[in-house]
């Protein structure tokens, strides 16, 4: 008999809609959000109203929401997370707006968990959703219809929650966004495995191949297009590359109209509801885990922290990655995948696959909330293959924050409230330089290409064995050559500062 304050999903739900198919309707982020609960309401099979049920309802912050100079161009709910309760006819006694981070959603699985088996909640949802293309769609033809909506009631602003993710120092150098920061940790890997440009984008097309087949069969995929691994690794005008080494094509893709929704409930309450047994799927470990800023990290290549959630999230269910049958790695760029297939043995070819979306740059990187869309799907593959046991690495920032889950239809015995665990952050930060340095030797780099023109960011040591940043000027052709050929790691820069205080390198 299964404890009345077992903490189990009993239903989840995705919705989505690719502008200009048929039964396009051009929802609002709120709208999304409400089909997408409506159809985990639905998939629970309960024979008794789920909605006055739920108590707590977390709604994950929209890319549009996550900073504080952001604002979302058609406006949004006064208070998202009643907005979305109020589409179903929910009243929680507790709403919350998330902070940013992909690991979000799959970190709340374990805290809403632990309330339950705790009894201080008996039904909670975790919902959030993306309508970035529609916006991009409408604002294209002039139209700005009015999202907006006033919502009263109380709920939980957790804030932004990026301060953890600032790099001034980076940004100030053009580093300015996901894609450049990934792109140095990408560079960093590709110096320690000794390949060079053309073959590490090999290695990355044939990483991502597989994903492209996965969505490719999934209806709710931004981009459901089986492509080859030559035809991600090939640069040409459409695959254009956007920071070194990555084309277009193998980077997240954030124009998509996606929702997904989580409802975790006790047992006891599972049962009232009449939610048959088979429907419900067990939490066996949730594990988090915060890393240091990329700036700071001694091995610019890997990302501990990630390992160490998914290896916490493993011994805790009792299992090994062997065991695991299904999977999926948080892939908005190659880096936060390899760095588990490298820890773990795997290839990029693993029968298991690597995905069970289609990956972020081809299912869609739903904002914070894909990793949401990723659980839907592991959910759905435990009950369908009974006692097979599912993982999903959810990760933040700019590989800053990992979340792991391990789920299955077994049950999980939650009555000593320890499967979910948060991991202290690691202390071997590496100095920062603080002020001017007249010489650097290259750690890691990219080229990062935008609509203002071309930056060469660099990361490297100081004189004094400081950590610094800085960008290498390319208007020296030597130092251009070096940058270009793919090839600039150690190699000792003299630097000097402009009169903007950034910091510019040359080969001496």
């Amino acid at each position: 008999m299964i404890a009345d304050n077992t903490p189990v999903i009993i239903g989840v739900g995705q919705y989505s809609e690719r502008v200009g198919e048929p039964g396009y309707e051009a929802l609002s982020y709120m709208d999304l959000a409400g089909r997408a609960l409506t159809a985990a309401i639905t998939d629970s099979n309960a024979s008794a109203p789920v909605s006055p049920e739920i108590d707590t309802l977390a709604a994950i912050r929209a890319f549009e929401m996550s900073r504080p100079d952001r604002k979302p161009p058609f406006g949004a709910a006064s208070n998202v997370p009643r907005a979305i309760a109020g589409r179903v006819g929910a009243n929680p006694a507790r709403a919350i707006l998330t902070t940013t981070g992909g690991q979000t959603n799959q970190q709340l699985v374990g805290e809403f968990a632990r309330n339950i088996a705790a009894g201080e909640s008996q039904c909670a949802v975790i919902i959030g959703s993306e309508a970035i293309s529609t916006v991009l769609a409408l604002s294209a033809k002039g139209e700005a219809p009015d999202w907006s909506e006033e919502v009263e009631g109380d709920f939980e602003d957790q804030g932004f929650g990026v301060d953890g993710l600032m790099e001034p120092a980076l940004f100030a150098h053009g580093a300015t966004g996901a894609i450049p920061l990934y792109a140095l940790a990408e560079n960093a890997r590709r110096a320690k495995s000794g390949k060079n440009l053309d073959e590490y984008r090999r290695d990355i097309g044939a990483l991502f191949a597989p994903f492209t087949k996965v969505a490719a069969a999934n209806p709710h995929s931004a981009a459901p297009l089986e492509r080859s691994a030559l035809e991600l690794a090939t640069v040409t005008e459409r695959n254009r590359i956007v920071a070194e080494p990555y084309p277009r094509m193998t980077v997240a893709r954030d124009q998509v109209n996606q929702a997904a929704a989580i409802i975790i409930a006790n047992a006891a309450t599972a049962r009232r509801l009449g939610i048959p047994e088979e429907k419900w799927v067990h939490i066996h470990a949730v594990s988090a885990a915060t890393e240091l800023k990329l700036s700071q990290r001694p091995d610019l290549s890997t990302n501990p922290a990630s390992i160490a959630s998914v290896e916490a999230a493993l011994v805790r269910a009792g299992k090994t990655m062997d065991e695991i049958a299904y999977l999926d790695f948080y892939s908005c760029f190659a880096i936060p995948v390899f760095n588990q297939i490298d820890h773990f043995g795997l290839s990029a070819d693993d029968p298991r696959g690597l995905t069970l979306t289609g990956g972020l740059p081809f299912f869609g990187g739903a904002g914070n909330n894909y990793s949401a869309h990723a659980i839907c799907e592991a959910v759905q593959k435990v009950r369908a293959n009974r006692g097979a046991y599912a993982l999903v690495g959810a990760n933040g920032g700019w590989m800053s924050k990992y979340a792991t889950g391990i789920y299955s239809v077994d049950p999980a015995d939650w009555a000593g409230n320890d499967r979910f665990e948060k991991l202290p952050m690691a202390k071997d930060a590496v100095p920062a330089g603080t002020g001017p340095f007249h010489s650097a030797t290259v750690e890691t780099y990219t080229i990062n290409h935008t609509k203002a023109g071309s930056a060469a960011v660099f990361l490297g040591r100081n004189e004094a064995g400081e950590r610094v940043c800085g960008n290498a000027d390319l208007d020296h052709a030597a130092t251009r050559a070096a940058f270009e050929s793919g090839e600039p790691f150690g190699l000792k820069l003299s630097v000097t500062q402009d009169d903007r205080g950034r910091n510019i390198g040359r080969l001496a």
